[in-house]
């Protein structure tokens, strides 16, 4: 149940919800195929949003329909698209679009300064960010996270899951054979003080972490991953957890210009099930 903060919140939101007429026939005539969708602004026609859908009528539809975008939908004026394959460079598309523009509705996939995981070396848990190492190919880092926070509260929920104990991990400070909190509580096994040894801590702390691996680039360079759609066929160029760019040919996709080889975590969220599972038909470039 939504509380009455939130409540009182997205009533405010809807106050001023009018339909937005101005905004109906440009909806409908978008295809119903896959794609990226833009709403732009009165104000230099700037991005006021981007989405993605496999069917772009509809789901603009629905954003007209939405009260709690009315603030958004008032400082509309036009809306354009870029139709795609399949959902996959849909996907692709709006996470680099939305870090590009940075629309002011978007609340997710904006542009992060700095990536961080966690690393597990010679027994000990630290924080690392995208500056201190390169995500493309350094093996026993886990996880992805947008802030030190984060991948801190990820550690602790690891370590709740498996009964971990903070102080060895590093998230409290406890003098040495001195049982923490948790243990008394049999939330931690005890090797803070001796019930279980550091040993099986760190074997169990080994297994823990290894779900969270983050996986290297498994090709030797970029690969062009084949989506084909109704009407379209496209080819993305990807390359150490990087999207480049789509093209209509292999040929094209070959002559594309590609930057440096950054790790993207969008696109590596996106892409590392379906490249690890062997889900799409792909072309060495």
């Amino acid at each position: 149940m939504p509380s009455s903060a939130q409540a009182a919140r997205r009533s405010a939101r809807a106050a001023g919800y009018v339909f937005p007429e101005h905004l109906r026939e440009q909806a409908r005539a978008l295809p119903s195929q896959p794609g990226v969708y833009t709403f732009h602004g009165r104000e230099g026609g700037l991005p006021l949003y981007i989405g993605k859908s496999v069917n772009l009528r509809t789901r603009v539809l629905d954003h007209l329909r939405t009260e709690e975008e009315a603030a958004m939908l008032r400082q509309s004026e036009r809306i354009s698209h870029l139709p795609m394959a399949g959902d996959l460079g849909a996907q692709l598309l709006e996470a680099t679009m939305v870090k590009t523009h940075r629309p002011l509705y978007n609340r997710l996939l904006r542009r992060v300064p700095r990536q961080f995981s966690l690393r597990l070396y010679r027994g000990e848990v630290s924080v690392l960010h995208s500056g201190e190492v390169d995500l493309t190919s350094a093996p026993l880092l886990y996880g992805v996270y947008s802030s030190e926070r984060s991948a801190r509260e990820a550690l602790r929920r690891l370590a709740d899951d498996n009964r971990l104990c903070y102080s060895l991990l590093g998230l409290e400070r406890l003098p040495a054979g001195r049982p923490c909190f948790r243990s008394m509580l049999g939330q931690c096994l005890g090797a803070c003080c001796g019930r279980e040894s550091v040993a099986e801590h760190q074997r169990r702390l080994s297994e823990a972490l290894a779900l969270l691996e983050v996986v290297q680039w498994p090709y030797a360079g970029p690969v062009a991953i084949e989506e084909r759609g109704p009407d379209l066929r496209q080819f993305h160029v990807v390359d150490g957890w990087f999207y480049h760019g789509s093209t209509k040919t292999l040929a094209a996709a070959r002559r594309l210009r590609r930057g440096p080889a950054q790790f993207d975590r969008d696109a590596y969220r996106i892409l590392r099930k379906g490249l690890c599972g062997g889900q799409w038909a792909l072309h060495p470039l």
